[in-house]
């Protein structure tokens, strides 16, 4: 709604390894119940600004710039007593592998009670109660008896919805999806984005889809940022960003995507290698794109980075090609 404070607004965020910046100046926001989706290769950031927001940094990073703020609190400044009630409660993660997320050795029922029993303070029946609720919730067929399945008796795609069902036990505002779809096949990778897609809309929620391909967001997100080496670099509504994406490196996805080529086999869908790798444009000055794209000219090089410029149909971009080209503002 107009003149109110979005659920998520993230403003300069920077996020830092010793001699290396994986996230740089990153500003976006979220409404409640709106899916923004984070697309880039392995590398550009996506993953650590979602540790970031939940205060789960490994060790050696530092969070040197920017703020966060959450349903009117900056979770940058919070104690982590205070951030800790946050994580489960608020703000929940699905993280991108359910196998390694899982305990083996505790039932699926246990897990999802154990967060009840913590956020929630339900004793032991009336958390195995709700978890086979959560269970069914998630469609996961005859919950009563899965309940007491280990993790290893499910497949991948149950494994997934079982941390899904771990995610919104306790009705989060906010839900960080990284990767959720990843090593499953395309069939269940549509059903896991349509029970999230459901949820969302069920339980009011936000939504911070990460994912790597563009060929997903289309359907599920309402508005798409693309990130590379760590840096913001196009963001808009999905149908005109994927009909015609304004920065290279955008296009370059879409490109080496096979979902692009709707109606085509694998084999017949000739798939654009994007040129060189994402760990060459460390400390590059510029534009940190500009060593492995065509359209780069030497302005491109030339510090400092871009600015992302607004346009017209609502998208930002950060290029210098297209800013010298006389695009509108």
């Amino acid at each position: 709604m107009v003149g109110t404070e979005p659920l998520l607004r993230i403003d300069g965020l920077t996020v830092a390894f010793p001699g290396e910046t994986a996230v740089r100046d990153l500003s976006l926001a979220v409404e409640a119940g709106q899916t923004v989706a984070i697309v880039g290769e392995s590398g550009s950031g996506k993953s650590m600004t979602a540790l970031a927001l939940m205060r789960l940094l490994p060790r050696s990073a530092r969070i040197t710039g920017g703020s966060a703020r959450f349903a009117g609190r900056d979770l940058m400044a919070l104690d982590e007593g205070a951030m800790r009630r946050v994580r489960g409660r608020e703000i929940a993660m699905i993280f991108q592998e359910p196998m390694t997320s899982l305990n083996p050795v505790h039932t699926i029922g246990a897990q999802v009670a154990e967060v009840l029993r913590l956020h929630e303070g339900l004793g032991r029946a009336a958390a195995r109660k709700r978890a086979i609720e959560l269970l069914d919730l998630v469609r996961i067929a005859d919950p009563a008896r899965r309940v007491d399945d280990y993790p290893h008796q499910l497949s991948g795609g149950m494994r997934q919805r079982v941390m899904i069902a771990i995610a919104v036990a306790c009705g989060p505002k906010l839900l960080i999806a990284d990767e959720p779809t990843t090593a499953l096949d395309v069939t269940i990778q549509a059903q896991v984005l349509d029970l999230l897609d459901r949820l969302r809309r069920d339980l009011s929620m936000g939504l911070l889809l990460i994912t790597h391909d563009l060929g997903i967001v289309g359907q599920w997100a309402d508005r798409v940022v693309v990130m590379y080496a760590g840096r913001k670099v196009e963001e808009g509504p999905p149908g005109a960003l994927l009909e015609a994406p304004l920065h290279p490196y955008t296009a370059g996805l879409l490109g080496a995507s096979p979902r692009k080529a709707e109606g085509l086999g694998y084999r017949e869908a000739r798939l654009a290698e994007i040129p060189g790798s994402i760990s060459s444009a460390r400390g590059e000055a510029g534009c940190a794109f500009a060593p492995r794209c065509r359209h780069a000219i030497a302005s491109c090089r030339a510090a400092p980075p871009p600015p992302l410029v607004a346009h017209a149909d609502g998208r930002m971009v950060a290029c210098p090609v297209l800013a010298g080209s006389g695009a509108p503002s």
